[in-house]
Parts: structure tokens; C-alpha cells; sequence
């Protein structure tokens, strides 16, 4: 999953009720930014939360 600040304990909380894991968590380079929308509000995505 692909989510901005806001969205970021939401995208952790699915992730471990669905696979129940905790997942990997890393920052979107400024490039992956300028293209890349939340999947929860649109807004740019800042987080990639999974494996």
C-alpha cells in the first residue's frame, strides 16, 4: 500500500489484521512522490507499507 502521513498508521493496522505480520515500511524516493497518490485520499504518497 501506497499512503501520505496521514494514512500511515491506517495502512499499518490492514496490513497486520489482514496478514498478520508486521510489514516493511520504507519512504518513497522524491521521484516515486511527484507520481505516486495515497489509496486512501489522493493526496501524494509519502509511505510504502508491505513486503
Amino acid at each position: 500500500m501506497k499512503c501520505c502521513e496521514d494514512h500511515i498508521e491506517l495502512a499499518l493496522d490492514m496490513y497486520v489484521d489482514k496478514y498478520e505480520l508486521p510489514p516493511e515500511m520504507k519512504l518513497l524516493t522524491e521521484e516515486e512522490k511527484l507520481s505516486t497518490k495515497c489509496e486512501f485520499c489522493q493526496n501524494k504518497a509519502t509511505y510504502f507499507v508491505g513486503n
